[in-house]
């Protein structure tokens, strides 16, 4: 049997990180990044590995980006194809909402083409931002972040986004 191990990403997983990334960015589900970026980003992902029956296995990452006081986002949450249905996805949200709490946050934000995967774990669709304070989406607009753009739902956001949904989660305090 093997198991599941969660645990957050180094920078040796970068290039599993974009393996397992990029059949999902051909597809135009997930966006292909510089490999820059995910060195840049390293300390916001967490990754599973194959732990037990030979050698571990990178078989899932997924980001939390801290977009504001109380908000995050879950990005590139990715999971290889012989892997998917096996709890690879479930173990990174959790440890992705964990994390946001431990920081925080009290907001979970995604976009996403996989709206029941998201749905079962709380998160609701976003019918528009009217719960954003007008000071805070001042502030917001100054970010160069794309992940910023997509949740305020701006004009300018990349191409792969077009068709997907925007959700959020609100954390309840006690977890």
């Amino acid at each position: 049997m093997t198991d599941l191990r969660l645990r957050p990403a180094r920078t040796s997983d970068v290039p599993a990180i974009k393996e397992l990334v990029a059949p999902l960015a051909r597809a135009g589900v997930l966006i292909n990044k510089d490999t820059v970026a995910y060195y840049e980003g390293i300390q916001e992902f967490l990754v599973v590995e194959t732990a037990g029956g030979g050698p571990a296995r990178l078989v899932g990452c997924g980001a939390l980006h801290v977009m504001w006081e109380d908000l995050g986002e879950v990005r590139t949450l990715a999971t290889s194809d012989d892997w998917r249905g096996r709890g690879v996805g479930h173990t990174l949200l959790a440890g992705l909402i964990e994390r946001a709490r431990a920081v925080g946050v009290t907001r979970v934000f995604c976009l996403t083409f996989e709206v029941d995967f998201f749905h079962r774990y709380g998160f609701e669709v976003m019918p528009n931002q009217e719960q954003l304070d007008p000071d805070v989406f001042a502030e917001l607009m100054r970010s160069h972040d794309e992940g910023v753009a997509e949740y305020l739902d701006l004009a300018r956001v990349k191409p792969n986004t077009l068709g997907n949904t925007r959700m959020i989660l609100e954390l309840s305090p006690e977890g």
